[in-house]
């Protein structure tokens, strides 16, 4: 009698072992989805400022030689031909590009967007478990 409430304190500690195993491994996959989010999430956040800044200077460089192209324009002509191209290729750069940063805004994923479909899979499968 003595040897099977050891054996079953035994099996009882091993099952919690295993359980304590299984959680900290749990805990520990779902820590490293989180700093890859983390970690994608500020690549994007780069990006995007990287291409809003450059969308300003364009747009910046735009008026510019759009302020000389009206001086110019009751100057020579070839000058003009130049003037309004230089500023036809900045200006149209510069709406291109934030109009795709504003489109990346709007359709990006969801923060931690893979870690909580994996924590909604784990919560499923210990419910189906009990």
């Amino acid at each position: 009698m003595a040897e099977e409430s050891h054996a079953a304190s035994e099996g009882l500690f091993e099952s919690l072992k295993t359980l304590s195993v299984s959680l900290v491994s749990i805990v520990h996959t779902r820590l490293e989805l989180l700093s890859t989010d983390v970690a994608e999430e500020r690549e994007q956040l780069t990006s995007f400022l990287v291409r809003v800044l450059v969308a300003l200077g364009c747009l910046g460089v735009g008026v510019v030689l759009l302020a000389m192209l009206v001086v110019i324009a009751f100057w020579e002509t070839h000058r003009l031909l130049a003037l309004a191209g230089l500023t036809g290729f900045f200006l149209t750069a510069g709406v291109g590009l934030g109009w795709f940063a504003l489109h990346r805004v709007r359709t990006k994923p969801r923060l931690f967007e893979a870690s909580l479909a994996e924590l909604s899979k784990d919560r499923q499968q210990l419910r189906s478990g009990l």
